[in-house]
């Protein structure tokens, strides 16, 4: 009688488990990056209280968003239109309140129904013309860049709306999107905990749901996944709306906490979710990915914004930076899924 193990029931070690965590890569590359700019810190803030709280507060934004790009992308998706949203949907709340006298609490809600219909749009659109995301978000990109610049100009006459903390009900919307926490002698933006928030929920919709295992189907195989019953369409549309919705929402705080809005607010930040998306782990085939790890990749970005001009490096070497991060970070996460399959067999 065969002592053979049949390699399809053999049993993964706990270190071959772990190795196939699409966020591990991120979590490691976190941990060099914060030691890297921890040693060349010339201020001594770094690694306190007043480190975190700046790289936290880039992180957060960048998080968020990168949370719902990554689940679209798990789904086989992309959204290059979820910069722009987040100054369309902050112009059109400040413009609504500033000259149209409204609430702001009714222009909110009107913003993010907006940026709803934005999204079912994108996500109608890819699914019945069958064209590649990459080209219906871009074409929605452009629509909306031009747009932002065009009516706000026409309306306002300059390219900002400012101006916005004069609305009825500013103070307690502030209060409750973007009010600072105090702690100690540093200030602790509130997207900050919106973002622990959104990866808290992100991580159970992808891990504890139905709808969490139809996004991977989706992104995985999508033919398969219909000949299963999993509604891809569906499904697909509905990341595309969260993707929207969640991008309005950083509109939303942006304009609060700024008081207004720059027409070209948001624009080119898209790539900065794909990124942190990518750095997190998440395939850009679609089919794997996390929302821990998006906010991981989020984390990386926002130390590095913060760890240059704490090293005094120059700035401008911030995008070659987060460029070769984004590169390592692919080849090291696709080293990791080699090694974990191989584990496995």
């Amino acid at each position: 009688m065969s002592n053979v193990t049949d390699e399809r029931v053999k049993r993964a070690s706990v270190f071959t488990k772990v190795l196939s965590m699409p966020e591990v890569g991120a979590f490691l590359g976190a941990i060099a990056i914060f030691i890297l700019f921890t040693n060349r810190d010339t201020t001594g803030n770094f690694a306190g209280l007043g480190g975190l709280a700046g790289w936290s507060d880039i992180a957060s934004t960048i998080g968020m968003v990168g949370i719902a790009v990554s689940l679209l992308m798990i789904a086989g998706e992309f959204d290059l239109s979820s910069g722009v949203m987040v100054g369309s949907v902050g112009l059109l709340i400040g413009l609504l309140v500033t000259k149209l006298n409204m609430n702001i609490w009714l222009a909110i809600v009107i913003g993010m129904a907006f940026a709803g219909g934005i999204g079912f749009l994108n996500g109608w659109l890819v699914i019945k013309t069958k064209l590649p995301s990459f080209i219906v978000t871009l074409a929605t990109f452009f629509v909306l860049k031009g747009a932002n610049l065009a009516y706000t100009m026409m309306v306002t006459g300059a390219v900002r709306v400012t101006g916005v903390d004069a609305a009825p009900g500013y103070q307690s919307a502030f209060n409750l999107f973007a009010l600072p926490i105090q702690v100690g002698k540093f200030q602790i933006q509130m997207s900050v905990f919106w973002w622990i928030g959104f990866t808290i929920v992100g991580t159970w919709v992808l891990t504890r749901t139905k709808f969490g295992n139809w996004i991977y189907a989706s992104g995985g195989d999508a033919n398969a996944a219909r000949n299963a019953g999993v509604p891809v369409a569906r499904t697909k549309i509905s990341l595309f709306v969260t993707t929207a919705l969640t991008a309005g929402f950083v509109g939303v705080i942006d304009v609060l906490r700024l008081q207004g809005m720059q027409a070209g607010q948001g624009i080119g930040n898209e790539f900065f979710y794909i990124i942190a998306a990518a750095v997190g782990g998440t395939l850009l085939t679609g089919g794997a990915g996390s929302a821990i790890g998006a906010s991981i990749g989020a984390v990386i970005m926002g130390m590095a914004y913060i760890g240059i001009p704490y090293s005094q490096w120059d700035s401008n070497w911030t995008s070659t930076f987060l460029g070769l991060i984004l590169f390592t970070a692919v080849l090291v996460n696709t080293y990791i899924g080699r090694k974990a399959r191989g584990g496995k067999r």
